[in-house]
């Protein structure tokens, strides 16, 4: 059995696949797309990651509100899939769940940044978050 850090890692993962699907199937209920993507053995979900995807869906327009309220000359539809679905996931996480430090959900959205993005994917989150943590 791995560290919580390890479970945290890969939960966050996880709920980063499903919220990346879903900005390619908008009109797609999230409890569909988590369960198909479940019967596909794409990921293995526990409650960290369920109770990540919900609070960002759940709280989408809050959360996409202070995107745009940290974007100094862009749009919302210039961002990459990538960097939305981490952010609206990260966001989620600093803003609904206080038992998570802020920099810990920077860092691994950074992380899966690394992974998933762009060299740009991974300094624009990391900007943006940060700015979201001081406001």
């Amino acid at each position: 059995m791995g560290s919580i850090t390890e479970n945290r890692r890969k939960s966050r993962e996880q709920a980063f696949i499903i919220l990346f699907e879903k900005s390619f199937n908008e009109d797609m209920n999230i409890d569909d797309i988590i369960k198909m993507a479940e019967e596909t053995e794409v990921i293995t979900p526990d409650d960290f990651t369920l109770n990540l995807i919900r609070t960002a869906v759940d709280n989408l327009d809050v959360i996409d509100g202070e995107i745009e309220k940290n974007l100094k000359g862009w749009s919302m539809s210039r961002i990459s899939k990538v960097s939305l679905a981490v952010m609206r996931m990260a966001i989620g996480e600093m803003m609904f769940n206080g038992d998570v430090p802020v920099g810990v959900s920077i860092n691994e959205a950074v992380e899966l940044c690394k992974i998933y993005g762009s060299d740009e994917d991974k300094s624009f989150v990391n900007g943006i978050l940060g700015s979201v943590a001081r406001s």
